[in-house]
C-alpha cells in the first residue's frame, strides 16, 4: 500500500512539475505603437498564436508616437509605427534599430453630413483636403467642394475638423501627404507623427477620431480604412496628382505601392504617398515594426524572428480581408534577407 502511495505522490509531483514546466516555456513578446494597422496586428497576433502555442503577444496601440518612445526606452521587445524613424531618433537608440515594413494601408477622410448618408461618396481634391485642414475652407457647401460634386446638394453649415491629439502615425502619413500638395502646408506646418494643427478637436487613436466624427454632425476626419468600414462612416473618393478619382481599395494601395517603390532603400524608410497612375490612391503608407538588430534575450529574439517571418510570408493572405495591401514577393524576399541580420 506504502508502494501505491508513494508512486501516486511521485506521479503527481511529476505532473505539476510537467505543468509548471510547459507554464514557463510561453514567451510574452511586448510591443507597443501605431493604431493605423491594430486590426491586423491582432488577427496575426491570434492566429500566429494557434501556430506556435509557446509564444504570446501584449500590444498596447498607443500611437506611433509611443511605439518610438518605448523601443528607444527598451521597454517592448519590437515597437510599430506608420512614420518611420528620423535621423536624430535613431542616433538616440541604443543599438541600431531595423525598420520592418509588415503592410501599406490607406488613410481617408471620413465625413458625417446627414443629407449625404445613404448617397454617393464626396469627392475630395488635395486643394480642398488642405484647405479645409488650414481652416480655408469652412463651409461644406463652398464653392470649390461644390465644383466637385456638382451633383450633391451640399448644406450651408460649418465643418468641424476632427484630427489627433497624441502621436501618431496616421497623422505622418497624412501630414506627409499634405506637405507634398501644398506649399502653404508644408511651410507653414510640416509633417511628424505631431504637428502645430491651425484647426480643429483632437481625438486619440484612430478610434477616437472615428468615434468624434461618427457622433459629431458636419465634422471631418482622417483614419485609417478599416476604422471607416468598422464605424459603417462615409469616406471620400480623392483625386491624385494625375487628375483621377480613386476610392481606396486594395487594389489602389497596391498600385500606389508599386508606382512608389521602384527604387526601395536599404533601410525601407520611404514615403509611398502622392503616387500618380490611374489607379493609384494618393494618401497610402508602410506601417513599419521597429526592431533591434542586436536582440538582447536569446529566446523572445528567436521567436520574434520566427514571428516576423510568418507575417510577412502566411501572414499577409490576411491582408486584404482587412483593406490592407499585402506586400509584393519581390519586397518580401528583401526584407526578408533583411530580418536574417537580426542576431540573438
Amino acid at each position: 500500500m506504502k508502494k501505491i502511495i508513494t508512486k501516486i505522490i511521485v506521479l503527481c509531483m511529476f505532473l505539476t512539475y510537467t505543468i509548471f514546466a510547459k507554464q514557463k516555456e510561453i514567451v510574452l513578446l511586448n510591443g507597443a505603437g501605431a493604431s493605423f494597422p491594430y486590426p491586423l496586428y491582432s488577427k496575426w497576433f491570434y492566429e500566429y498564436a494557434k501556430i506556435d502555442k509557446t509564444v504570446n503577444f501584449n500590444y498596447q496601440s498607443i500611437g506611433s508616437g509611443g511605439g518610438i518612445r518605448q523601443i528607444l526606452a527598451q521597454t517592448v521587445d519590437f515597437g510599430a509605427s506608420d512614420g518611420c524613424m528620423s535621423d536624430e531618433q535613431l542616433k538616440q537608440a541604443p543599438g541600431k534599430i531595423l525598420h520592418i515594413p509588415m503592410t501599406a494601408g490607406a488613410v481617408v477622410l471620413i465625413y458625417n453630413i446627414p443629407e449625404l448618408k445613404g448617397k454617393q461618396l464626396l469627392k475630395l481634391t488635395s486643394e480642398i483636403i488642405s484647405k479645409i485642414y488650414l481652416g480655408k475652407i469652412k463651409k461644406w457647401n463652398d464653392k470649390l467642394i461644390q465644383a466637385e460634386n456638382p451633383d450633391l446638394s451640399l448644406p450651408n453649415k460649418s465643418i468641424v475638423v476632427v484630427r489627433r491629439s497624441d502621436g501618431s502615425g496616421t497623422t505622418f502619413i497624412f501630414t506627409d501627404y499634405l506637405c507634398e500638395v501644398s506649399a502653404e502646408w508644408r511651410e507653414k506646418v510640416g509633417k511628424g507623427t505631431a504637428v502645430n494643427w491651425p484647426v480643429g478637436l483632437g481625438g486619440k487613436g484612430n478610434e477616437g477620431v472615428a468615434g468624434i466624427v461618427k457622433n459629431t454632425p458636419y465634422s471631418i476626419g482622417y483614419v485609417e480604412i478599416s476604422y471607416a468600414i468598422q464605424n459603417n462612416l462615409d469616406y471620400a473618393i480623392v483625386k491624385n496628382k494625375d487628375g483621377y478619382y480613386v476610392k481606396p481599395t486594395v487594389e489602389s494601395i497596391t498600385a500606389a505601392i508599386e508606382n512608389k517603390t521602384k527604387n526601395m532603400p536599404d533601410d525601407y524608410r520611404v514615403s509611398i504617398v502622392n503616387a500618380g497612375g490611374k489607379n493609384s490612391y494618393p494618401i497610402v503608407g508602410f506601417t513599419w515594426l521597429l526592431v533591434y538588430q542586436k536582440q538582447q534575450d536569446k529566446v523572445r529574439g528567436e521567436k520574434l524572428v520566427q514571428f516576423l517571418k510568418w507575417a510577412l510570408t502566411e501572414g499577409q493572405k490576411y491582408c486584404a480581408e482587412l483593406i490592407y495591401a499585402p506586400l509584393p514577393k519581390n519586397l518580401v524576399n528583401k526584407i526578408l534577407k533583411t530580418i536574417d541580420t537580426i542576431e540573438y
